[in-house]
């Protein structure tokens, strides 16, 4: 994902965390706030020390949430800021948990008007 489409400074990710809100299911919390002005969609990911211990654990699940993203960018809503924060309960979540959980999450927080079907591989 290009940086254009990042939540990156520390400023940015605390407007968003206080002024947005909160939705959760049990492994993601998203924080959103409408931002009219911007092109596209901004996103930004928190993966803290109590998911994981390592930094291979957090910076695998990192890129899960990203490619997810990427491969749904077509139906995720421009003009919006969000965070995505992984609780612990994903700590051990494969490429297939974290795409039902994430889409579910963000689905619950408005930024998806629905859930895709996953294409079946043969």
């Amino acid at each position: 994902m290009r940086k254009s489409y990042r939540v990156k400074t520390e400023n940015d990710f605390q407007i968003v965390f206080k002024s947005g809100n909160s939705i959760a299911n049990r492994a993601f919390v998203i924080y959103q706030l409408e931002k009219p002005e911007n092109e596209h969609f901004r996103v930004g990911i928190s993966v803290g020390k109590k998911v994981g211990h390592t930094a291979v654990v957090r910076n695998r699940l990192k890129r899960y949430i990203r490619a997810v993203l990427t491969e749904n960018k077509p139906l995720i809503k421009p003009h919006i800021d969000f965070l995505v924060i992984a609780r612990p309960y994903a700590r051990n979540f494969r490429w297939d948990d974290v795409r039902k959980n994430l889409l579910h999450a963000l689905f619950l927080a408005n930024i998806i008007e629905e859930i895709p079907n996953k294409v079946e591989e043969d």
